[in-house]
């Protein structure tokens, strides 16, 4: 049995943070049905310009798709007919879109009491900068991560994650299953709302700490406070380099044995870690020697069994093909009806007692007769008849 089986939502996501979140949902078992205008999700056009770009595949497997034209009475009606049928309702558009279309939690209450209403939004519901538009970096960059990302000397600058978008869609699925988890107690709904940059100011509580409030936190670099810091290896390509992260003195001790630096951990200079940041650039000199004969993988494999933490810099080539991530099953191959195999990633979530297999992402309107049958016991003329006015679509 799936975790989330039984819970139904109702999905008026588009782009990142809203499709994230219901795909986390729906790979934990929920029943996620997107709702659509009759142009589909902008997500699906994104870096390739098809109905089933990877960017729209990675965020909506496991999901079905129905058409509604929200700008049509009776597409709105048709919405408003649905939610009793739903314990979620999910939407993250553009500030004012969804009072608009007149579906704000107040209408969806009214026909549902027992909804719970999520929604995302760059600056939130309230404040200052609510009517203000946003993407995932917009939203980075209002909550400090470009101002501590890059060298120090250098300008700030834009992390490549999208910490902004994914992160707040997690936060949302754990905001909507504990609302869901309550409302299955008590029999009441309840608004969900985030805002984009308040989750990813959340992320910056551990940058800064010894200055939080008083000055700015310099940008990390790639040196910090060596021995910790990025070092060059073997192949002088752009991702030819290793991450070592030494926070102890037997990480050290264990750091300088490896590299052949034995002398090192009796210097008097190296004695301690404020000691070491006094002559970084010698340390840092001295184990960027011993990288620099070593592929990337290598220096991991050699420093990785001994304790003392370090990974290899990653790139987006490496992910797909890492020998662990495919033993562990999290790069897998899904069957996607109108494209052949895909490649995606799995729920990182893993459960010894809910299993969702991953699911390719829906063709445009794929579900809309089936889920207006089902739960509204449309018949297919009834159907037909809403197609021809573009109510629906699908």
């Amino acid at each position: 049995m799936a975790a989330l089986d039984g819970m139904r939502v109702l999905d008026m996501t588009q782009y990142e943070a809203g499709t994230s979140c219901t795909q986390w949902l729906a790979w934990l078992g929920a029943d996620v049905v997107k709702v659509e205008p009759p142009t589909g999700d902008p997500g699906r056009g994104v870096a390739r310009g098809t109905d089933h770009a990877q960017y729209f595949m990675n965020y909506n497997g496991n999901k079905r798709s129905i058409v509604l034209n929200l700008k049509h009475e009776s597409g709105r009606a048709l919405l408003l007919d649905l939610a009793p049928h739903f314990d979620v309702f999910v939407e993250n558009y553009g500030p004012g879109v969804i009072e608009e279309f007149g579906l704000d939690y107040e209408a969806m209450k009214a026909v549902n009491p027992r909804i719970v209403y999520a929604r995302i939004k760059g600056f939130g519901l309230s404040g200052p900068y609510a009517s203000y538009n946003s993407y995932d970096w917009v939203a980075q960059a209002a909550a400090g991560t470009f101002s501590v990302t890059g060298e120090a000397d250098g300008p700030p600058m834009m992390p490549a994650p999208t910490f902004g978008d994914s992160g707040t869609g997690m936060l949302a699925a754990l905001g909507i299953t504990a609302a869901y988890h309550q409302q299955q107690r008590t029999g009441e709904g309840q608004l969900v709302e985030l805002s984009m940059q308040e989750v990813v100011t959340a992320f910056m509580r551990t940058t800064g700490l010894r200055t939080w409030g008083t000055e700015p936190a310099p940008r990390a670099g790639i040196h910090r406070n060596p021995p910790t810091a990025t070092y060059p290896c073997k192949g002088g390509g752009p991702n030819d380099w290793a991450f070592i992260m030494v926070t102890t003195q037997r990480m050290w001790d264990t750091l300088c044995t490896t590299i052949g630096r034995n002398e090192w951990i009796t210097d008097p200079r190296f004695a301690n870690g404020e000691l070491r940041i006094e002559h970084r650039d010698e340390i840092y000199e001295g184990i960027s020697a011993w990288t620099r004969e070593r592929m990337k993988f290598d220096v991991m494999d050699i420093l990785g069994p001994t304790g003392v933490p370090c990974s290899a810099v990653y790139d987006t080539v490496d992910l797909w093909t890492d020998r662990h991530l495919r033993e562990r099953d999290f790069i897998q191959t899904v069957e996607h009806p109108h494209v052949g195999p895909v490649q995606l990633m799995r729920n990182p979530i893993r459960m010894s007692a809910s299993d969702v297999p991953l699911g390719p992402s829906p063709f445009l309107g794929a579900h809309t007769a089936d889920v207006l049958h089902t739960a509204l016991g449309l018949t297919d003329e009834q159907l037909a008849d809403l197609r021809a006015c573009g109510a629906i679509g699908g």
